[in-house]
């Protein structure tokens, strides 16, 4: 186990779809504790694999609020979005520094393999259905400030620049 850097935006491998796994092998247990203690070091509720250069769909989340133990992800695909949306303050260790208001359905269905490698399909409400849509926003090559209009996201992306330049981590 060990805490992993975070690859930085503008990196290609954030905007590229990670590769999908046919079946859980001892080195993906590897990588998701790796991704937890790379998570919990952030302090952050979610991580994707290629976060920290790792091309594979995995992910782990954890909102931390003791209602569902943390889980680990493999191919996740949401299946179905509630027409309801909730806004919450999302970022990410990728574009450092930064945060935006990013509005999600409330509710999500998910699929995915578990760490035991089978096949579930998972309702997620609230902040844990915000993280996971996340992660999975991730693993598809897309960033949370996608969700903003043009002049939004070069704002935020400038800003983090900015702030990189001064020093940041």
């Amino acid at each position: 186990m060990a805490i992993k850097k975070f690859i930085r935006y503008p990196d290609k491998r954030l905007s590229v779809k990670c590769e999908l796994i046919s079946s859980i092998t001892d080195k993906d247990h590897e990588v998701w504790k790796d991704m937890f203690d790379s998570m919990y070091n952030m302090p952050g509720i979610g991580l994707a694999a290629c976060q920290i250069g790792i091309m594979r769909s995995l992910a782990v989340v954890d909102v931390g609020d003791g209602k569902v133990e943390p889980f680990e992800m493999a191919n996740p695909k949401i299946l179905y979005s509630s027409g309801v949306y909730i806004e919450n303050q999302e970022g990410s260790p990728n574009l450092p520094g930064v945060w935006a208001n990013i509005k999600r359905p409330r509710a999500v269905t998910v699929s995915y393999i578990d760490k035991n490698g089978n096949q579930i399909e998972r309702d997620f409400v609230g902040l844990w259905a915000v993280s996971v849509q996340h992660q999975i926003d991730h693993l598809n090559g897309k960033m949370f400030f996608e969700h903003l209009s043009s002049t939004k996201r070069k704002m935020l992306i400038n800003k983090s620049q900015k702030l990189s330049k001064q020093g940041l981590k």
